[in-house]
């Protein structure tokens, strides 16, 4: 029995306003850059640190590259909080209790997406799904900085995390 082919995967194609407006394989949103929904789930432990992974170099987007999330994109008809729960147990293999989520928007010449951003803290260990993730590990905040100055990072998880930063401190900015 040979493994169902991903790009044959019906996902929702959205409008500007990121309402559903039709239905499409991922090879045909991919290969048209129609706008459609994912999620990303930003892993860390409880001593703050942030798992990164390599993606294989067969991903349909950003092969070979790090990432600092991990997510992907919604079947069709599939709520954000289910995918994220999917994607945490497909690609790490766990469950975990999702944080607080923000909406997302991401486009670039490869892709365009409405997203939700979540956090989860879960300190392994991690059984990682082959098809998508050659390795992984905790980084520290030190050690992020020299991976993102020196190895090709997904420039859209790297604005995931600037914008998760970014609220981060202003929350912690904010007077009660």
């Amino acid at each position: 029995m040979s493994a169902p082919d991903p790009g044959s995967e019906l996902v929702d194609v959205l409008d500007e306003r990121g309402r559903t407006v039709g239905r499409a394989t991922r090879r045909e949103m991919r290969a048209r850059r129609l706008p459609h929904r994912c999620v990303y789930v930003l892993v860390f432990n409880r001593r703050g640190e942030l798992f990164v992974h390599l993606r294989t170099p067969v991903k349909d987007v950003y092969p070979s590259h790090w990432d600092v999330a991990v997510g992907g994109v919604l079947a069709a008809g599939e709520s954000f909080d289910a995918g994220a729960r999917r994607e945490l147990a497909e690609e790490l293999g766990v469950e975990a209790p999702l944080g607080a989520a923000f909406p997302f928007r991401y486009e670039d010449a490869t892709t365009a997406v409405h997203a939700m951003v979540y956090s989860a803290t879960h300190d392994g260990p991690f059984t990682l799904q082959p098809e998508e993730i050659v390795k992984g590990r905790f980084v520290g905040s030190g050690e992020l900085e020299r991976l993102l100055a020196t190895a090709p990072v997904c420039p859209d998880s790297l604005a995931v995390l600037a914008e998760h930063r970014r609220r981060a401190a202003d929350q912690a900015g904010r007077k009660p």
